[in-house]
């Protein structure tokens, strides 16, 4: 490689102060090719729906998905404080059918770039919220016996997979089968992990951080490390 090719390959890294103590996504995540959506390209996605973590992270997306009925005042809140594009959880297990398309409409209204459906989600359900929005709908797949085809037929535009253990299987067997849809993807906590998701066939990746709990504990850790150290040396605390 000459030198005026290193120069371009290169990318300026800016930051500052208080912003260089956020969440980071795995740099690996730049081997995948992205998602486009209305012409941003995301690559990777931070799964939470902690606030603060949302404001402090450096990932292309959000997908703020969480184990209890959606409601309109937890996206808005979500969407509003977000930096980046939000994929909000619009319900599909215990809730659905008529209730999960108008909660799809309110998060399409507040800003929402993608509604994720839970597996369970009925096909009834997928065609009822396909029929009132604009906004791609994300599916999420946990199984590689889910009936793929129907979902997509039905107005699915994104499928997301969380397979645990078999996640990189299962991104195979659906990539197999279809070449061109958008997969969304578990990682896992590795680097390899995550390259073979990719070399799987996953176009984007989601990682889950620590909790906001575990990572506060780690800076108390630090700090307290180094009351002793300055302790011991005869400085004052801070």
């Amino acid at each position: 490689m000459n030198e005026q090719s290193r120069k371009r390959k290169q990318i300026p890294d800016i930051t500052t102060q208080l912003r260089a103590d956020v969440i980071h996504m795995p740099k690996i995540i730049a081997e995948c090719s992205g998602i486009r959506i209305h012409g941003r390209r995301i690559k990777s996605v931070i799964f939470t729906t902690d606030a603060a973590q949302i404001i402090n992270h450096n990932a292309d997306a959000v997908m703020a998905v969480y184990p209890f009925t959606p409601h309109p005042a937890i996206s808005n809140a979500l969407i509003s404080i977000s930096p980046v594009p939000v994929f909000a959880g619009v319900g599909g297990g215990t809730t659905g059918g008529a209730r999960c398309a108008q909660i799809a409409i309110f998060s399409e209204a507040q800003g929402a770039v993608g509604l994720v459906v839970n597996s369970p989600t009925t096909l009834d359900t997928i065609r009822s919220i396909n029929l009132v929005v604009d906004t791609p709908i994300i599916c999420t797949i946990v199984s590689e016996h889910m009936d793929i085809a129907s979902r997509l037929e039905a107005g699915v535009s994104i499928l997301n997979v969380s397979g645990a253990g078999k996640t990189v299987e299962i991104v195979r067997k659906i990539r197999e089968n279809y070449p061109d849809v958008p997969i969304i993807a578990t990682g896992g906590p590795t680097d390899e992990s995550i390259l073979e998701t990719i070399r799987a066939g996953a176009n984007a990746i989601t990682v889950t951080p620590p909790s906001s709990a575990e990572l506060f504990k780690r800076k108390m850790d630090k700090y307290r490390a180094s009351a002793a150290e300055g302790a011991r040396e005869g400085r004052p605390l801070f």
